[in-house]
């Protein structure tokens, strides 16, 4: 099929398993709603058309972008190769014993919705990690976490697609090399495309609550003695009152990540910032630092160039206030992360993948 993307015309091959549509807008298919397009935008609805699909003739050789939910991605720029989406959503228990279950959630199902699932078949775990946006499919690329809790914890094999031999690989938790918001799968993302994962979740748990305002919430609740649900409806509240909602204005959630450093270093940051907060970190010899506190710090919270802003919320989330362009956003976060630097000497490092462009710091 001929596309002519210069004319605007959209083509679509419809083939068994999956779709390709030419010059397709993904605004809406980005939680920071930035107005691109990508040359080809690849639904695929069943996982064993992957490999089909990768080679269809119009799209072989072409860049490769995996959007998922579009809820970790700051699009800079059209994009002139192939937005990955996976359709397909499938959630089941593959094995179970008195103690744990083995779960597999195909990439395309929802992450909040597998956290109620597992929660509704008596699992813990995933409590903490309630109402963070995107697909299961994502969770181990970012290892995701919140108020003390990380996906790796429960992660037994992630299934993929290599890329590079064509065919799938299983990888173990071992394998996948997470460390904090990170993994192996950010620092080889032309290689792996993951198709589904398996979380092993133990029937009971004992459940973390010492994350600055989860035993507050649950007060609130007027509960007392608090099961996992109860967490993740308490986790859900303060996520609500501090994350802007994307359907209503857009952003990616947390921009940056909490820096990691020395505990001296922390140690000498808290003694000349009084109330800066510092949480554990990989080992003891580490510390992190609220990212939050600092920008607020700078004076980011609330600010706005246009359409580019940064929540009044939330200073650790930046927002689209209607038409930004993602450069725009891209520029406010970079001057952000240069004030933190100049008067913290510590470096902010993006969450979401930034595409069509580099995130440089003076």
């Amino acid at each position: 099929m001929v596309t002519d993307r210069r004319r605007g015309w959209q083509a679509q091959v419809v083939s068994r398993g999956y779709t390709l549509q030419a010059n397709a807008p993904l605004r809406a298919m980005n939680t920071f709603g930035v107005d691109v397009t990508a040359a080809w935008l690849l639904t695929v609805h069943e996982p064993g058309a992957i490999a089909a699909a990768l080679a269809d003739p119009a799209i072989v050789g072409m860049p490769l972008m995996c959007i998922g939910d579009g809820s970790n991605l700051l699009l800079v720029s059209d994009f002139e190769g192939v937005a990955l989406r996976q359709a397909y959503d499938g959630v089941r228990v593959l094995a179970a014993d008195g103690g744990s279950a083995l779960i597999r959630a195909d990439a395309g199902h929802g992450w909040d919705a597998l956290v109620d699932w597992s929660l509704g078949r008596g699992l813990a775990g995933l409590e903490n990690l309630a109402l963070i946006p995107g697909l299961a499919g994502a969770a181990p690329i970012q290892n995701i976490g919140a108020y003390g809790t990380e996906v790796d914890e429960f992660v037994e094999t992630v299934e993929t697609w290599d890329r590079v031999s064509g065919r799938p690989v299983r990888l173990s938790r071992a394998e996948c090399g997470f460390t904090y918001r990170d993994s192996r799968f950010k620092h080889e993302l032309d290689r792996w495309i993951v198709t589904a994962i398996e979380l092993r979740l133990p029937r009971e748990r004992q459940l973390r609550l010492d994350y600055p305002g989860v035993r507050e919430e649950l007060a609130s609740l007027d509960v007392v003695q608090p099961g996992p649900g109860d967490v993740a409806e308490a986790v859900r509240r303060i996520r609500r009152r501090k994350i802007p909602d994307p359907a209503a204005i857009g952003n990616a959630g947390s921009f940056f990540k909490n820096p990691v450093v020395p505990r001296q270093v922390a140690e000498a940051l808290v003694a000349s910032n009084a109330g800066l907060p510092t949480y554990p970190a990989d080992t003891p010899e580490r510390r992190k630092l609220s990212a939050a506190w600092m920008i607020e710090a700078c004076g980011w919270r609330g600010h706005r160039d246009v359409d580019a802003g940064v929540s009044s919320r939330h200073a650790l989330v930046l927002v689209n206030h209607g038409d930004a362009t993602g450069m725009q956003i891209l520029s406010l976060a970079q001057r952000v992360a240069a004030s933190v630097h100049a008067r913290f000497s510590v470096r902010l490092v993006p969450e979401p993948r930034i595409v069509g462009a580099e995130f440089l710091q003076g």
